[in-house]
Parts: C-alpha cells; structure tokens; sequence
C-alpha cells in the first residue's frame, strides 16, 4: 500500500506542489523562511577567553532543512564546536542522516528508512525545512556528512538512531577513513552501542545521551572512560542534578538550549558546552 501512495505521490503531488509557479509552494516558502540566529556574545553570555562552546542541533537549521549537507556546512561556516546529526541504516546497510526511523516528517515519500535502499531514498523529495525547495536536496549519507568536517575546526557529532550493534564497525571505519578519529564524537542513548564503539577504537570521544543526571549515570559513564562524556536533556534536570555533574568533573553538554537566558543560566553554574537550534557565538 505505501509503495502505491508513494508513487502517486511522486506522480501527482510533488510535481505539483514543487513547481515554482504553484502556490502551494509559495505559501511553504513563507512558512519555512530562513531564521535569523541569536547571537549570545551580543547578548553578554561568554567572552572571547571564556566561550560557549556549541553545538548545532541536527545542523543550523534556520538555513536548511535538519540532518542536510547545507545545514552542516553553515555550522561550519559560522564555526560551531559541533554539529550533531541522526543516522540510521538503510536496507542495503548504508547510514543515512534522518532524525526518525521513518520517512515521513521530511519527505514526501512514506516508510521507514530501513525499509528503502540507498538509491531509493536518493529519490525521495524533501517536503519541511528552511530551503526544502533547493535543487538536488538528497538525503545525506554519513561519509558525505563527514566530508564537510575535514580540514575544519568544527567537530562531527554522530547520533547512533538504528537499534543493534553489528554495523558500528562501519561508523567507525568510515570516521577512521576521514582521519577524524581525534575530531569526531559519538553519542547514543544506549550505552551498550556506546562500549562497543570504545572496544573498537578507543580513541573516539563518547558523549552518553541521557534525561536526568544522577549519581548512577555519572558513574556508568566513568567506569567506562575518561573519554565520554554525559549529553543531558537540559529541560529534565535542576540547578542540584547540575552542580551534581560539574562536582564530578565530568564532561557534559545540555540539550536543547534555544533561549538566551537558559544559556546564561547554565554559564553562570559553569556549564560551557551546550547543544542548540538557534543560538550562535
């Protein structure tokens, strides 16, 4: 049924909808309109000896679509610390960028990723997102993802989204075949993934994604390196789960901080790394 109505999708409504003269389209181009980012330094949170170091959530998004080779290279280009992208397998086992397991919130096109080859979803039409319009917008695999990062200051930050542990090998191979293996990081929910990376090559940076801060999850990710991190979700903790992870001295990093006075907050308490949709240095 889903191989039906997509292609009726792709014969009847992309080309309807994606032509410049359509006005279907003109209403989306004003919706999804490029954002202008919030500058931090211009609102007095971090100086240039003490910085904020940032992390653009699935790319800078306020130019381009999430988890889309544009994005990244404007984080680049705006010299992010990080930018973190989600990857997934597909059905021929390639790692794809996209934040869902299925198709459906940024494409036109339905299903879930692990359903499509690679040389499917290269034909799949963008549907969401700042310029979803620009010509030649394919979903990104995670080798072209990483070809922006080299010879830059930025760091590559890999969400693992696929479930299972067979195919990392091949997440790092394809960072150790960049030669980002000292720039990239790495990060899951699931801390297993995250000691099988470690046994791979331990020499990647691991940033362990959790909600709250506890004792138990400073302590897991301790036990396994002084290379990884903790990654929490910034809107599930207090200022005591906080202060309970830089007594710790642990890395950490919050997620989502999109206001200025969250990140003030955060970098009056000492935190200094934070993951971000709209906020720039």
């Amino acid at each position: 049924m889903i191989s039906i109505l997509n292609k009726i999708i792709a014969l009847l409504i992309i080309p309807f909808v994606m032509n410049p003269a359509s006005p279907v389209l003109t209403v989306m181009k004003m919706v999804f309109a490029e954002k202008e980012v919030i500058s931090l330094s211009e609102n007095g949170v971090g100086s240039e000896s003490d910085p904020v170091y940032l992390t653009a959530h699935r790319g800078i998004t306020a130019v381009a679509p999430e988890n889309t080779i544009p994005a990244y290279e404007k984080a680049v280009e705006l010299g992010f610390y990080t930018a973190e992208c989600d990857i997934l397998l597909t059905k021929d086992n390639e790692w794809v960028l996209n934040h869902n397991s299925t198709t459906d919130k940024m494409f036109f096109q339905m299903g879930n990723v692990s359903d499509y080859t690679l040389e499917e979803l290269r034909g799949f039409t963008y549907r969401q997102g700042v310029n979803f319009w620009q010509e030649g917008l394919k979903i990104a695999t995670l080798d072209e993802y990483l070809d922006v990062f080299v010879g830059t200051n930025t760091r590559p930050q890999i969400e693992i989204k696929a479930d299972g542990y067979d195919m990392l090998y091949t997440v790092v191979e394809a960072v150790e075949a960049k030669g980002l293996t000292e720039q990239a990081i790495v990060i899951s929910f699931d801390f297993k993934q995250l000691e099988t990376i470690h046994a791979i090559n331990p020499d990647i940076e691991l940033w362990y994604l959790i909600d709250e801060i506890t004792e138990e999850e400073i302590a897991k990710a301790q036990s396994l390196s002084d290379n990884v991190w903790l990654s929490p979700n910034f809107e599930a903790n207090d200022a005591q789960s906080i202060q309970l992870a830089l007594d710790a001295g642990i890395g950490v990093s919050f997620w989502t901080v999109n206001t200025v006075e969250d990140a003030k907050m955060l970098y009056d308490m000492g935190v200094r790394y934070i993951e971000t949709d709209i906020l720039c240095n």
